[in-house]
């Protein structure tokens, strides 16, 4: 982000701002402490209560946490003045399954049979890690969090199913009891790990070469932490050759007003 942008962001309002004049077009990792970032999936509503259920189903993978009216581009009970034509900093459009596109707005594409979901992103935990003084080794070497197919299978729901996607995080071997004690209070953010060690338990042949992201360093005496990751609804929406999907560009997310310690069920608008 620009030096000259970024001194002029004071507020949540500020940021939004500058995000729906396209002035802010970067990742929102670090951007608005505290404050809940989202995944976001807009989908027709013809195949939105499938996604839904494959979703509820599905709850580590795919955390619901809002869910738009049908036609309508707002998430009131996420932030009162939030256009979900205009509010993230990219998106990606995908038409039968293949991508086709990257844009900073998608007011052209929104149709009235649009219906939008909001999912929790890990950023949340990853933040209450760091305040824990657990290393995030991807944030230690600036890279994108590796993130790896499995053979976990999920409970599918119409045309969406398929395999979980986790995320790995190397933690110090007594790191991970209170890792996993902290990241199950924010099961909106994927909760606890669904697995740690032996990543060919799950069937992962290479942990230097992740499907999406970054490969990371992992140290003698860490153990590779795996979460489920976000990845893992995009999977389902592009296999199952709909239409057309709108998603987040990775990392650039929707920022709400809703604090990011907020929990309980899904957030229905």
């Amino acid at each position: 982000m620009p030096q000259d942008v970024l001194a002029e962001i004071q507020t949540l309002a500020d940021l939004r701002r500058e995000i729906r004049a396209g002035r802010m077009t970067g990742h929102t990792a670090g951007l608005a402490p505290g404050k809940l970032q989202c995944n976001i999936a807009i989908l027709p509503a013809a195949h939105a209560l499938d996604f839904l259920r494959f979703c509820v189903r599905n709850p580590r993978a795919c955390p619901v946490v809002g869910v738009g009216e049908t036609g309508d581009p707002g998430l009131p009970t996420l932030g009162e003045d939030i256009d979900i034509r205009h509010d993230l900093p990219r998106y990606r459009l995908y038409r039968d399954g293949q991508f086709v596109e990257e844009r900073t707005e998608i007011a052209a594409q929104w149709r009235d049979d649009m219906v939008t979901v909001a999912l929790g992103c890990s950023f949340t935990f990853e933040r209450a890690l760091l305040a824990a003084q657990i290393p995030m080794r991807h944030v230690e070497q600036n890279r994108t969090v590796p993130m790896y197919r499995t053979d976990l299978p999920l409970v599918p729901g119409g045309p969406f199913g398929g395999t979980m996607v986790v995320s790995m995080r190397p933690l110090r071997g007594r790191d991970v009891p209170r890792a996993i004690e902290i990241c199950a209070r924010y099961p909106q953010a994927h909760g606890a790990p669904v697995h740690v060690g032996d990543p060919s338990e799950i069937g992962i042949t290479a942990l230097d070469r992740p499907e999406w992201g970054e490969s990371v360093t992992v140290r003698p005496g860490e153990v590779p932490v795996f979460w489920a990751c976000g990845v893992t609804s995009q999977n389902a929406l592009l296999a199952a050759g709909i239409p057309l999907v709108i998603t987040h560009a990775p990392g650039h997310m929707l920022i709400c007003d809703t604090d990011e310690d907020a929990t309980g069920p899904a957030r229905t608008t």
